[in-house]
């Protein structure tokens, strides 16, 4: 049983949002480290510092294609008065032994090639003649002539400042530079940026594997056929899609129909694949709410410490809530209310924050800011409940959307954050600040 689940508190306690939220986090534990290859690592969250083994760029080279020069001897070039220079070959990207450059000579180098002993400068190509004799190359003929094979000569027509055009070793960062610190999540820049450093493998939290299913009979899969009484099953591929959002490998399993036995063994073949369980729907008083008639008893003869804990929270939408663990391996559950908002709403405010804790991560919630409510009239909210509303906000301003009722889906489509109304608030007018938890 989870650790708050223990306290006195009967059944007719009315938890605080927080009360429940702390006890998940003092519940879920972060998943255990492995070790990946970078692709796998995608997404996950590193548990260690990583520290740079070899500067990068590890040598100086060019960052043009050109002609690698001593600045002297490019001094005071002009197209009137070009400096005629003996061209010694050509330096190619992974050239293992560079060509040397002498007074009065260049080689011939392309971009990302090795600065060739000698030399202290790259001139574009387009500042010389291309070793053919023909007067600045430029437009579409610098693109056909970049280097090919050397000419006996080039003509070049600029002048060029000591490193022009090259990028220094250890200009991106340095041999013993930390280039990533334990909790970052990985990314596509840092993962290139792990690879670039020659990792090929990191040492990471894996992303959590979340199910998410929804229960009811009345439930029917997209594309299907609607009968008498049946409704589209959208709560579970909302929240399949938020715990992918939050970090999560999420799998989605086809709505349980109300029967407890049912639901119990599609819980129990899902456990193989779970870090976490989230369910919607079955947790209210109803005589169908079959999630707390098949799980209010599990574990409690098999698992010690395991189970589910049902409570009423003062919260709206999103009262009826369930928390526990469940298996040998006291995999945590959140059951979740049905109506699609309370679900959505529910998610955010502890499935999210319990993925994130998963993934080791320390700031586990969504951002929060404060906003000026923009509306025509004021709004309500019951006494002694914290109520989430749906708004969408846009320069410290933010916009009720739709109302407080837990099945409008339209306008939880529209809504970017959530307007949070305190529970000793009654009422807020237009003009008022608020709290709003950004939901991009």
């Amino acid at each position: 049983m989870s650790t708050a689940a223990t306290r006195t508190t009967g059944p007719d306690h009315l938890w605080t949002v927080d009360e429940h939220l702390e006890d998940i986090l003092a519940t879920v534990r972060p998943l255990e480290p492995i070790e990946l290859q970078l692709l796998d690592a995608q997404g996950c969250v590193l548990v260690e510092d990583i520290t740079v083994p070899v500067s990068l760029p590890p040598f100086d080279n060019s960052s043009m294609d050109g002609y690698a020069v001593r600045v002297t001897d490019v001094a005071g070039a002009s197209e009137e008065y070009p400096a005629v220079l003996t061209v010694v070959g050509d330096v190619a990207a992974g050239q293992a032994e560079p060509l040397h450059v002498g007074p009065g000579q260049a080689a011939r180098i392309m971009t990302g090639a090795p600065l060739p002993p000698g030399a202290e400068a790259v001139v574009p190509v387009e500042w010389t003649d291309g070793g053919l004799g023909e007067g600045p190359v430029t437009g579409m003929r610098a693109r056909s002539q970049a280097p090919e094979a050397a000419a006996g000569h080039v003509h070049v027509y600029r002048s060029a400042e000591a490193r022009a055009h090259v990028r220094a070793m250890g200009s991106d960062v340095k041999a013993g530079d930390r280039a990533l610190d334990a909790g970052t999540i990985l990314g596509p820049p840092q993962i290139a940026l792990l690879a670039a450093i020659g990792r090929g493998t990191v040492r990471v939290r894996p992303r959590p594997r979340v199910v998410v299913m929804s229960t009811g009979s009345e439930l029917v899969q997209p594309d299907e056929q609607l009968g008498p009484g049946q409704i589209y099953d959208s709560n579970s591929f909302a929240l399949t899609a938020a715990a992918r959002d939050a970090g999560a490998i999420a799998y989605r399993v086809g709505a349980v129909a109300d029967d407890a036995d049912t639901l119990r063994s599609t819980i129990e073949d899902q456990l193989v694949r779970a870090d976490l369980l989230v369910t919607t729907g079955g947790v209210s008083v109803g005589a169908y709410d079959v999630v707390k008639e098949a799980l209010s008893s599990v574990g409690d003869e098999d698992e010690e410490g395991a189970g589910i804990d049902f409570r009423r929270l003062a919260m709206q939408p999103g009262k009826p809530q369930g928390f526990g663990s469940i298996g040998p391996d006291h995999i945590p559950l959140l059951a979740l209310p049905g109506n699609p908002v309370s679900s959505y709403v529910s998610f955010e405010l502890f499935a999210r924050p319990a993925i994130r804790t998963l993934m080791g991560l320390d700031d586990v919630h969504r951002a929060r800011t404060r906003a000026t409510l923009t509306t025509d009239k004021a709004l309500t909210s019951p006494k002694g409940r914290r109520q989430f509303l749906r708004g969408t906000y846009t320069d410290g301003e933010v916009t009720p959307v739709g109302g407080a009722g837990s099945h409008l889906v339209a306008a939880l489509a529209l809504a970017d954050a959530l307007i949070v109304v305190p529970e000793d608030v009654e009422s807020v007018e237009p003009g008022t600040e608020v709290e709003v938890v950004l939901l991009g």
